[in-house]
């Protein structure tokens, strides 16, 4: 059974991956990011900055900005599109979940915040409050298989 959360988050990340943006932590490691951008470290008019110690070019900003707009779209379309929480809600929670190894704490909060959400926003929505039980009766099913 596929995770359409994960297929979602993969096909982002490879999204991502693929856009002209270079990280850099030295001088050193600045000038090949430069020289990747195709730029000069003398060119330093010519890029932005982004979080993590990234830049992108300039002239790559208005792409930058409309590749995470539709990024963000999709996953609220995805979510509202789960009437009832047992698809893609269901999935995000479980991806969600294993990610911060709810399997061994049994604490969902990091969980709940890396996807920008809050317990009483769940808790006022039957799709999420379905799918995050499923999730968490998966994740608890599957540890307690272990143990079996």
């Amino acid at each position: 059974m596929t995770n359409k959360y994960a297929e979602m988050k993969s096909r982002h990340q490879k999204r991502v991956n693929e856009f002209p943006m270079r990280f850099f932590f030295d001088e050193k490691q600045f000038e090949e990011a430069m020289n990747d951008l195709g730029l000069t470290k003398d060119d330093k008019d010519k890029v932005l900055s982004i979080a993590g110690g990234g830049i992108i070019r300039k002239t790559d900003a208005e792409a930058y900005e409309k590749m995470f707009e539709e990024i963000r779209a999709e996953e609220k379309r995805n979510i509202a599109e789960d009437k009832d929480g047992t698809g893609y809600i269901a999935d995000m929670f479980e991806y969600e979940l294993n990610n911060h190894e709810y399997g061994y704490t049994y604490d969902a909060d990091p969980a709940i915040e890396a996807l920008g959400m809050t317990v009483d926003q769940i808790k006022n929505d039957n799709a999420l409050l379905v799918g995050v039980n499923i999730a968490m009766k998966r994740i608890e099913d599957f540890e307690n298989s272990k143990e079996d």
